[in-house]
């Protein structure tokens, strides 16, 4: 073999394993590139759980099981109880933030009472739980020493109103008739009690007959300062 044949299959080797070499590099770049972006991409789709807490409900008191809407139970303290919840003499603001819950039963909008969480003697308000109501605008405060887990079940208990999977007061599932709930336009398939309590949570509680598409407000224009 010439002395230029051999010099030209070294350099042709050379340059064969440069770009071998090179290739190897860019698998392994964009290897990185992908292993960097994908939790990225992973976490950017993954929508958060809806959060919940444990509930059950009390046998300490009677539940309504007419259909709401219902008013505030004339005598409050043994709601409040049955939520574990204590009567405060006063606001407590450490904690304070606000949800709402919207109820439709066959497309009719329940009124969610004001007055949940208030014991009110001869007309006047002697004290107030960590979760009430100020208005039938549905709603939820939520004014508290310290930050503590509180459900939506516990809301419906000092309602009086019964609130698990399967009813809303007497709104029942049945064979021609469904509960749906959601969470901000989200549908949540456990027990609606369990519901934890956030910042401008939307929840809708939504009956009516099976086979119908559920339309519900997937936010709530909360006023200014709430």
């Amino acid at each position: 073999m010439s002395p230029l044949a051999a010099h030209t299959r070294q350099v042709g080797g050379n340059a064969r394993r440069t770009v071998v070499a090179f290739a190897a590099i860019l698998v392994a770049a964009s290897s990185l590139v992908v292993s960097a972006a994908s939790p990225l991409g992973a976490s950017a789709a993954h929508k958060p759980s809806i959060a919940t807490v444990p509930f059950d409900t009390s046998s300490r008191v009677s539940l309504a099981q007419p259909s709401p809407p219902r008013p505030s139970p004339a005598d409050a303290r043994p709601y409040i109880a049955a939520a574990k919840l204590s009567v405060l003499s006063r606001e407590q603001l450490e904690v304070h933030y606000h949800a709402h819950v919207d109820i439709i039963a066959n497309r009719n909008q329940i009124t969610v009472p004001a007055g949940i969480g208030f014991v009110i003697s001869n007309g006047t308000a002697t004290g107030i739980t960590v979760l009430h109501t100020h208005d039938p605008s549905g709603i939820l405060h939520i004014e508290s020493a310290s930050n503590e887990a509180f459900s939506l079940g516990q809301a419906f208990t000092e309602w009086g109103v019964a609130l698990n999977a399967n009813q809303v007061g007497g709104f029942k599932t049945d064979r021609a008739h469904v509960l749906r709930t959601y969470v901000n336009g989200r549908r949540f398939t456990g027990d609606p009690a369990t519901i934890r309590l956030e910042p401008h949570l939307e929840i809708a509680l939504w009956y009516g007959p099976s086979g119908t598409k559920p339309r519900v407000p997937k936010s709530y224009s909360f006023p200014e300062g709430l």
